[in-house]
């Protein structure tokens, strides 16, 4: 549905307008005027109308309508095309939630798309009408809000992830054995909700620096105000911070999935130590046993009135034998 439309003159909100083809031509009748369409899981219906209005590209469109993209900004001849992956934290489960924001920029407009429910697009819009000197860089002043309170969000899931880690590493590397049933299955988890992060943070920096102007190519990005450029790469600066810590939880959780594995293989082996130390003991009194047992007439000491005391006698030296032996080498 069509969540907002509204035009914003000199940095401020004017008036609000109901249909998208009146509120443009109204924004363009100004020079310092554009409209801003807020949509949220609009369907193919509503969305035909935005996309006649502003005369949007096809292939972006049907990237908005399906979402599932990945971070990226395409440049259409009557528009600019953002993709950007908000990520919301939450903090009863320790999982990680993505949504999607589509910004169009064009002529005196920006429309915005989002799909779930971790877009911060509303905080944004009262952030940025409460900064006119944002709102007067035009649609590039909404594009920029909306990239900074995203990347201020991945600052904030960085560092709650950072906080479960040491949770994890303390758990794994602890001496209890209390809590290492469903060590490997969390470590498991954990890497899955990096990985989703990453999938969110790292694809954006592209964006981001030719946004700023800062990659090898400056050349300038239609309908972006060159004087955005700056406010840019402070975003940027504050990615690569992200993406440096992604970087160094995903390194992270794979040492502590090693160091895992590494102490369930030592354990593994000390149990069999264990086993076979005790069916070693075992074995000796069945062996001796055994052979008592057997139906044979002559036999040593079979009539001699000590041999079954001297016989358990010798059972009972022989596991105490063993017995020291393996707890001397610590299987026991």
């Amino acid at each position: 549905m069509i969540f907002d439309c509204a035009i914003y003159r000199d940095g401020r909100r004017a008036q609000a307008i109901k249909d998208p083809a009146e509120a443009l031509k109204e924004a363009r009748a100004h020079d310092d005027a554009f409209v801003w369409i807020a949509l949220h899981d609009a369907t193919e219906q509503e969305f035909d109308l935005v996309r006649k209005t502003f005369g949007l590209h096809p292939l972006a469109v049907e990237d908005a309508l399906k979402a599932h993209q990945r971070p990226k900004m395409e440049v259409y001849d009557d528009s600019l095309f953002v993709v950007i992956k908000p990520v919301f934290y939450e903090p009863r489960r320790d999982t990680v939630t993505t949504g999607e924001v589509m910004v169009f920029i064009g002529d005196s407009f920006v429309v915005t798309v989002r799909h779930g429910k971790a877009a911060p697009l509303e905080e944004v819009r009262r952030r940025v009408e409460s900064d006119p000197a944002k709102l007067r860089h035009g649609p590039t002043g909404v594009l920029y809000a909306i990239m900074d309170a995203t990347v201020d969000a991945y600052l904030e899931v960085a560092t709650e992830l950072g906080t479960d880690l040491d949770e994890l590493e303390a758990e794994v590397f602890s001496p209890s054995d209390a809590g290492s049933r469903n060590t490997a299955s969390r470590i498991y988890m954990f890497k899955r909700q990096v990985l989703e992060f990453r999938r969110a943070t790292v694809p954006l920096a592209v964006p981001l620096i030719r946004l700023s102007g800062t990659g090898t190519s400056s050349a300038p990005v239609p309908f972006v105000d060159e004087g955005a450029r700056p406010f840019f790469r402070d975003v940027n600066d504050h990615l690569t911070r992200v993406n440096e810590s992604v970087e160094g939880l995903d390194r992270l959780v794979s040492d502590i999935l090693s160091a895992h594995l590494a102490q369930m293989s030592v354990r593994q082996n000390d149990d069999m130590r264990k086993i076979s130390s005790w069916a070693a003991m075992a074995a000796v009194p069945t062996l001796i046993a055994g052979i008592y047992g057997m139906n044979f007439e002559n036999m040593p000491e079979l009539h001699w009135a000590w041999g079954y005391p001297a016989v358990v006698a010798v059972m009972v030296l022989l596991e105490v034998f063993l017995y020291r032996n393996f707890r001397r080498r610590g299987w026991l």
